[in-house]
C-alpha cells in the first residue's frame, strides 16, 4: 500500500507582532490539526512560509512540532533552498530532528532542466536516507515537474510520492495512472476545491492549506470518498469552496500569497486558534476591514457564531 495516505496539511507558521516564532499558537495549530483527525502534518511548506525562516529558526519549528505531535501522525518537513547542498544540509537536520519524510522541490532562482532536476533529487537521495516526496510547484520555484521527470523517480525509488500543487490535475492523472502498478506510490494533491474529484481520479491525499481553518471539512470529505460516498462528499467540498473564497478577500492590495496565506492565519485568529494574523517580512497583514468579510465567510460556513 502507498507509504502516506489522507488529509495532511501544511502547517502555518504562527508569528508575533515582533515576527518571533509564536510558539503557544503553533501549539494550538497543530492540536486543533490532530484534534480535527488529519493523517499527518506537513511543516514548513510554502503555507508555513518556509523560505522567510532561517536555518535555526526552521529546526525549532521541526523539534517543536515533533515534540507536540508525540508520534501521532507521520511529519513531512519541507527543505525547500535553491540549490542541491543547500537543500541537503536542511534534509539531514530534518531527519535528525524526527522527521518522517523530506518534501523536496525542484531547483529554484538557478535555471534547471528536467535531466539537472532528475539529478537533483538522486542527489539527494544518495545523501540520506528517509522518504523523498517530490513537490510540484511551479508557480513558486518557476518550472514544472514534467510527468517523465516524476515518473522516472518514482520507478528509480529515488521518490516515495508527489505533492501536485500545480494545478495541473490531467498531468497528476497521468503519474497516476502511469505509477498504477507500483503499490508503494503515492500522488496527492494540493488542491482545496478539487479534492473529491482528485480523490475520485486515484490520488492517495490531499495537502490542504486552509485545513488549517478547517480540518475536520477536510477529513470528512476524506472519510466520505474512501466510502464511496461521492455525492455527500461532493456537498462538502462545495461548503469548503465557500470557505476557500477568503484567499481572494484582500487581492490587490496584496500579493496572492499573502493573501491567501494570510487569510488563513486572519481566519485562525478570529477562531482563537493564534494570536495574530502577522505575516512574514515584506508580505502584508489582512487589515480590519478584510477581517470582517473574513469573518463573514466563516459564519457562512457555520465555523463562526
Amino acid at each position: 500500500m502507498p507509504l502516506f495516505t489522507g488529509v495532511v496539511p501544511p502547517v502555518v507558521t504562527p508569528l508575533n507582532a515582533d515576527y518571533s516564532i509564536d510558539f503557544p499558537s503553533f501549539t494550538r495549530t497543530l492540536e486543533n490539526l490532530l484534534d480535527g483527525g488529519v493523517h499527518g502534518l506537513f511543516v514548513l511548506g510554502s503555507t508555513s512560509e518556509v523560505v522567510f525562516h532561517e536555518e535555526a529558526a526552521r529546526k525549532t519549528i521541526i523539534e517543536h512540532a515533533v515534540k507536540i505531535n508525540n508520534g501521532r501522525v507521520p511529519i513531512f518537513v519541507g527543505v525547500i533552498d535553491p540549490t542541491t547542498d543547500r537543500v541537503i544540509n536542511h534534509s539531514k537536520i530534518a531527519r535528525a530532528a524526527g522527521a518522517d519524510a523530506i518534501v523536496v522541490t525542484a531547483p529554484f532562482y538557478a535555471r534547471t532542466s528536467q535531466p539537472e532536476i532528475i539529478d537533483h533529487f538522486r542527489y539527494i537521495k544518495d545523501a540520506i536516507d528517509i522518504p523523498i516526496i517530490a513537490y510540484d510547484i511551479p508557480v513558486c520555484v518557476h518550472i514544472k515537474l514534467d510527468r517523465k521527470t516524476t515518473v522516472t523517480l518514482a520507478r528509480e525509488g529515488v521518490i516515495a510520492g508527489l505533492k501536485d500543487s500545480s494545478g495541473d490535475d490531467g498531468n497528476l492523472r497521468y503519474v497516476l495512472k502511469d505509477m498504477a502498478g507500483d503499490a508503494s506510490f503515492f500522488g496527492m494533491t494540493g488542491s482545496e476545491i478539487m479534492v473529491d474529484t482528485a480523490l475520485a481520479m486515484g490520488a492517495h491525499g490531499v495537502v490542504p492549506g486552509i485545513a488549517n481553518v478547517d480540518p475536520h471539512g477536510y477529513v470528512k470529505m476524506w472519510n466520505l470518498m474512501q466510502a464511496g460516498k461521492h455525492a455527500e462528499a461532493r456537498v462538502e467540498q462545495e461548503r469548503l469552496l465557500k470557505l476557500f473564497e477568503i484567499v481572494w478577500i484582500a487581492l490587490g492590495r496584496t500579493s496572492a500569497g499573502s493573501a491567501g496565506v494570510g487569510s488563513f492565519k486572519t481566519a485562525m485568529r478570529s477562531l482563537g486558534i493564534i494570536a495574530t494574523n502577522r505575516m512574514a517580512r515584506p508580505q502584508r497583514d489582512l487589515n480590519a476591514e478584510e477581517t470582517a468579510k473574513v469573518d463573514a465567510i466563516l459564519r457562512d460556513v457555520g465555523l463562526l457564531a
